[in-house]
């Protein structure tokens, strides 16, 4: 998933080199998208390359490539219009039962926080067919996709529901949210990867957390911080740390657990 800001980039990329063979300068984008600064544009560069939609050519000025489009779009289609309101909806979780193959992995770091959902309501209990009543399972809202990356936009909306062993949350609330990105491999954290998170408005330096930045855009980092600053920081060396004063970042969540499919 892309913010509107991304896309309407990365379409405005395509169409302009799909209709002259060249990329558009910085000064281009930034009057394109209305922002004030070339700064701006870098960071949604960056991102959209960081995320593969993109590739910068070496040692060519002005030189991208366009790799992939959203889902909604193909490298053959000219956009109408830039400033498109529209962007690919969220994303459920493909596989909806990861009750079977699948490995789980709990986070050794203390508890922290992540993105706004329903939350309030008691986890419902279930018992697979045919096994004790010790065998447990709670229901979880699954809250969309985060960015292992660059930050994604704020997902806020439950798009599904999913199961898991009991004895792997404890006390609290949570929810889920599936990794996209790669900047977390390090901690073993993958893309595809179906993250729990124990709702949390604050955390200890070292916890992944999913943060909420500027209230706009929620990123599975670990946190770090100093004075009035915090870092959210990256566990693969091809990604940047990203410093940010204290009153721009918000704990939404700590990570929990983690469960993969193969």
């Amino acid at each position: 998933m892309l913010t509107k800001k991304q896309h309407a980039l990365l379409m405005f990329i395509n169409e302009r080199i799909t209709q002259t063979g060249i990329s558009p300068s910085f000064d281009e984008m930034k009057e394109a998208l209305e922002l004030r600064s070339k700064s701006g544009i870098h960071r949604l560069i960056t991102a959209l390359e960081e995320r593969g939609f993109i590739r910068r050519l070496a040692h060519r000025a002005r030189a991208l490539e366009v790799i992939r489009l959203p889902d909604d779009a193909s490298l053959a289609t000219t956009p109408s219009s830039l400033h498109a309101d529209a962007v690919s909806p969220n994303a459920a979780i493909k596989n909806g039962d990861l009750n079977n193959n699948q490995t789980m992995a709990h986070d050794t770091h203390p508890p922290s926080s992540v993105v706004q959902g329903e939350f309030g309501k008691p986890a419902a209990q279930s018992h697979q067919a045919g096994d004790a009543a010790k065998d447990s399972f709670a229901s979880l809202p699954v809250l969309g996709r985060i960015a292992a990356g660059t930050p994604i936009e704020a997902i806020q909306h439950e798009v599904d529901r999913f199961s898991v062993p009991a004895a792997m949350i404890g006390q609290g609330e949570h929810y889920i949210l599936e990794v996209q990105g790669e900047s977390m491999i390090n901690a073993g954290i993958h893309d595809g990867d179906i993250a729990v998170i124990k709702q949390c408005n604050d955390a200890p330096n070292g916890d992944i957390v999913v943060a909420l930045v500027e209230d706009q855009e929620a990123t599975l980092k670990r946190l770090r911080k100093k004075g009035a600053s915090i870092a959210l920081e990256a566990e693969n060396p091809a990604f940047e740390t990203r410093i940010y004063g204290s009153d721009k970042v918000k704990v939404q969540g700590k990570l929990v657990g983690l469960m993969r499919v193969y």
